[in-house]
């Protein structure tokens, strides 16, 4: 029945059939329906509902309300679906829902109640929209590449985009520095595809989480009765990746006695398994990655220098979520899509809650971020997810009040009354959300100076950030 979801849009208003034999509700609800920027079509008679649906080709939604006789109400369900399989339907009942135990009742997405409020409405046609989209988006799959991306707008960001380009190419050593959660991986994953080693593996390899006694073996590999149960020979990480690219997860955590093998094994380009004193030549290219400070490390006698060295040819530093809030919507995007990528359902967020999502600390950076978004699409699968509705440490008034992160510097709580409305809407006009966020910055930043009393580094303490950070952002803005 439908060619693309576009189809069903005129004039910018999606249509949507009502299916009722109560005259009164059905035009009550058609009022609401045109005040939200619905094109409604009302049919009293339910015998002659194809005529208002399946020829024109362009009903969006179809809501259907009490019938006299149910069979009749299951024929009209299974008929949208035998025209129309990827048809969202919706009952609009006077009362409460009807039992589950009722056949037609477990063939709708969702329930409209009187009395009809704006909220209910609108919320249960965005479901019904994203069901659709979701429905038509089953077998269509995303190039993997889409999924490496580093998704944002931020300088930050597009800082980092030009460092990959720049050193991709090379097999100069990089170490990438930055919190954990904020996507060092993705980084290292995309020198490796923009490099000429493209075609050749890309091994990972966590140094902090194997125990120091495994470690040699699971990089250097080992013969057959090296050490107890080593019932046969076996590749370690470097063959593996042999010609490509191994990456060296929190380098940071990696034991001395360790460091001294890597650093010799990175100088001479050998390296024999455990067990073995047969010399084996290696061509990978390293990439290493910590959310340690390997100064401090170095001060305290945990990371060696000359290792340090050997592995920092090109530092590439990850900023935290939190001081790329313009990123944020643009995440949440490519969030919902890799979920419905995947086929684990969909979500959608209102204005005002992805607004409350950018005030968060975000101590877990994207990797927190990217949790919060599958437990919502586990929570409200194909729903529409208000600011109310979120954990408890993501409401504005939670975040502004400092409940969340005790051992936080106090954040200024003086932000716009319209930016913590909870029922906040989008213009019907749109947004532009980017210059939005900006002037939000520039009102928090000002209000942190003036507590600070012009101090820079009292200010950046208050916006819990790094003080180059916040001089970088007082240039950007002519503060």
């Amino acid at each position: 029945m439908k060619k693309e979801s576009g189809d069903s849009v005129e004039n910018g208003k999606r249509q949507v059939l009502i299916i009722d034999e109560d005259l009164n509700r059905s035009q009550n609800l058609k009022t609401i329906l045109e005040f939200i920027n619905y094109n409604p079509t009302i049919v009293n008679n339910i015998k002659e509902w194809k005529n208002k649906s399946i020829e024109d080709d362009s009903v969006d939604s179809f809501l259907i309300g009490e019938c006299t006789v149910n069979g009749e109400l299951e024929g009209i369900i299974d008929n949208i679906y035998k025209y129309d399989p990827n048809a969202p339907i919706l009952g609009v009942y006077s009362d409460k829902k009807p039992k589950s135990g009722e056949g037609w009742a477990k063939k709708i997405l969702g329930y409209i109640h009187t009395p009809f409020r704006y909220d209910n409405v609108f919320n249960a046609l965005q479901k019904a929209q994203i069901y659709r989209e979701s429905k038509e988006k089953i077998g269509k799959r995303r190039p993997v590449e889409l999924f490496r991306s580093l998704v944002g707008s931020s300088r930050s960001v597009q800082d980092i985009r030009k460092q990959i380009e720049q050193v991709a190419e090379s097999d100069a050593s990089v170490l990438i520095l930055g919190e954990s959660g904020t996507g060092k991986e993705v980084v290292a994953r995309n020198i490796h595809y923009y490099s000429g080693r493209r075609e050749k593996p890309f091994v990972p390899i966590n140094c902090g989480a194997i125990p120091p006694e495994l470690l040699e073996s699971e990089l250097f590999g080992h013969e057959k009765g090296a050490f107890t149960g080593a019932i046969s020979a076996r590749q370690g990480r470097f063959e593996l990746a042999e010609g490509g690219t191994l990456f060296l997860d929190e380098i940071g955590d990696m034991p001395l006695p360790m460091q001294v093998k890597l650093l010799r094994v990175l100088q001479e380009k050998t390296f024999e398994r455990v067990g073995s004193n047969k010399s084996i030549k290696t061509n990978v290219r390293i990439i290493a990655a910590t959310h340690r400070n390997l100064d401090e490390y170095i001060k305290e006698g945990h990371f060696r220098e000359d290792l340090y060295y050997r592995i920092n040819v090109f530092p590439i530093e990850m900023a935290p979520l939190r001081e790329r809030v313009e990123d944020i919507p643009l995440l949440i995007t490519e969030l919902i899509t890799r979920i419905e990528h995947e086929k684990r359902g969909s979500v959608r967020l209102m204005p005002a809650t992805i607004m409350a999502l950018c005030q968060a600390t975000w101590l877990g950076n994207v990797r927190e971020l990217a949790n919060l978004i599958e437990r919502l699409a586990i929570l409200f699968p194909f729903g529409v997810v208000d600011v109310n509705e979120l954990p408890e440490k993501y409401r504005p008034d939670a975040i502004m009040n400092n409940t969340v992160y005790a051992d936080q510097p106090n954040i200024s709580p003086s932000i716009p009354e319209d930016i913590l409305e909870s029922n906040a809407r989008l213009p019907r006009d749109g947004i532009n959300l980017k210059e939005h966020l900006s002037n939000l910055e520039v009102s928090l930043i000002r209000q942190a100076l003036t507590e600070a009393n012009g101090v820079v580094a009292h200010a950046a303490k208050l916006l819990n950030m790094r003080r180059t950070t916040l001089v970088e952002k007082l240039r950007k803005y002519g503060i």
